[in-house]
């Protein structure tokens, strides 16, 4: 009797155990439930207020004329007279940094990847621009472009280029390059460590293979390195268009989106209407038109990504 009670109490701790490995899944999720609330109350609970705002009709003027208006927001948007010139700014803007800085930091990958003497330094500098917040890089563009004291003007009048100082900012042509120099210049440095990396993970032996085949060096270059640079040079593309669309302070530092509505992006428009206009619901529908417009490029470079495969296959 006693064995028999003994094998009982075996079996009981055996489907215990049973009971424990089936509801490892429910354990685990047991354990990441702090940062799954976090992450709910953080991120997840914003967007679905701002959203469930953007329905709304609601200014900080007239709280008393809180109503629900459905999509009309975002019908007001996209018929406003500022819509499309901010789309235009916004995608311009996005297509020429993301084309400089796609250019340039290929240009200091390949350099900073040659074995010179001075690489230690020269990779020292490239993170320098990285290192700087977007406010102080706006901060620093600006008094390079200051009309009255600005390093751009004093080097360009004593090289004889310019007869006058030039208020860059304040100029309908010029306005625009300013603020596209200074996001190149600050996001420069993330896509030149990409790419360089990308260059490390080449074998040397298809470019021995390629000197064998006396293969000139721009042949070597679309060949060889440009094949194996695809996916790094794709997802520099993603993160500098992503980023170019959701440019803010950059603009809001320099030029506030002058002059006029020269560089008036989406992003900045719905700064003005949430926070200078107070508009609350219809610069939430401001602000879901640029996720919107950010979520399909994401996607078409995603898919542009994964479908290619992988070179080394």
């Amino acid at each position: 009797m006693t064995t028999s009670l003994a094998q009982t109490k075996l079996k009981t701790h055996d489907s215990r155990l049973t009971t424990f490995q089936l509801s490892e899944s429910a354990f685990a999720y047991l354990l990441n439930l702090p940062a799954i609330l976090t992450v709910l109350l953080l991120v997840a609970y914003p967007i679905v207020d701002a959203f469930w705002l953007s329905l709304h009709r609601y200014n900080l003027r007239r709280p008393e004329a809180y109503a629900f208006v459905g999509l009309q927001n975002y019908v007001d948007v996209v018929t406003s007279g500022e819509f499309f010139p901010s789309l235009s700014v916004t995608l311009l803007f996005t297509f020429w940094s993301t084309f400089g800085v796609l250019l340039l930091a290929l240009g200091m990958a390949l350099v900073a990847n040659e074995h010179i003497p001075q690489r230690p330094i020269l990779r020292a500098l490239i993170l320098l621009p990285w290192a700087m917040s977007g406010v102080v890089t706006a901060l620093m563009w600006k008094w390079i472009f200051n009309p009255n004291a600005g390093a751009l003007n004093g080097l360009l009048y004593s090289l004889g280029i310019i007869s006058h100082y030039r208020s860059w900012l304040l100029s309908p042509d010029t306005s625009y390059l300013a603020i596209i120099s200074a996001n190149v210049w600050n996001t420069l440095p993330f896509s030149a460590l990409v790419l360089l990396a990308g260059l490390q993970a080449i074998p040397s032996e298809l470019y021995d293979a390629a000197k064998v085949d006396r293969a000139s060096l721009w042949a070597r270059f679309r060949h060889v390195t440009l094949p194996w640079l695809s996916q790094p040079i794709l997802i520099v593309l993603i993160v500098q268009a992503l980023g170019g669309i959701r440019i803010f302070d950059i603009i809001y530092l320099l030029t506030g989106g002058g002059p006029g509505y020269q560089t008036t992006t989406l992003g900045f428009a719905a700064y003005i209407t949430s926070f200078v206009s107070t508009d609350i619901g219809r610069g939430n529908a401001w602000a879901y038109t640029v996720a919107l417009l950010t979520l399909v490029i994401a996607i078409f470079y995603m898919k542009l990504l994964y479908g290619r495969g992988d070179i080394r296959s």
